[in-house]
């Protein structure tokens, strides 16, 4: 009888033995890399509707002409350094005239208002960090004395531009 015993724990420590042996062949493992990229992405709605200026007061110079209609978006993960939107326009505008652009910012960052445009790269908001924000206001304004005289219909293309202050 402790014949018999012995032999059937010996059976029953193989089978055990053989059960852990071919359970650990059910185990695989993987090695993941992983990294997340720097992320810079603006975005704007359109292109605004035309600045016309038609009107004035008798005594006055010309009403400004506004539009408000588009808005921008952005995706940044920052990095080390805050990021900064500039502006500029792909030539100066026609003498005695001025294009305005004010940009919403966003959360954290800060817009100076009213900022003219012209084919050197300007400011628009700073102090940009990570953030993810959508339908951030766009507003131009055209601007014209009466020295411009009678400016044909044109137009400029303006760039925006995110970099790292």
């Amino acid at each position: 009888m402790l014949k018999n015993l012995l032999i059937g724990m010996a059976v029953l420590g193989f089978v055990l033995g053989t059960s852990i042996l071919a359970m650990s062949d059910n185990i695989a493992t993987q090695s993941v890399s992983y990294e997340v990229s720097a992320i810079n992405e603006i975005e704007v709605s359109g292109d605004p509707g035309a600045l016309v200026v038609n009107t004035a007061t008798a005594g006055s110079e010309p009403n400004a002409a506004t539009d408000a209609t588009t808005t921008w978006d952005i995706t940044t993960n920052g990095g080390t350094d805050a990021k900064k939107l500039t502006g500029a326009t792909d030539t100066d505008m026609p003498a005695n005239t001025t294009l305005e652009i004010n940009l919403t910012a966003p959360t954290g960052a800060t817009s100076p208002g009213d900022v003219t445009l012209s084919a050197t790269a300007a400011d628009l908001v700073t102090l940009i960090d990570s953030v993810a924000e959508s339908g951030l206001s766009i507003t131009y304004t055209l601007s014209a004395t009466v020295a411009a005289g009678v400016v044909t219909a044109a137009s400029k293309t303006v760039t925006l531009t995110l970099t790292d202050t």
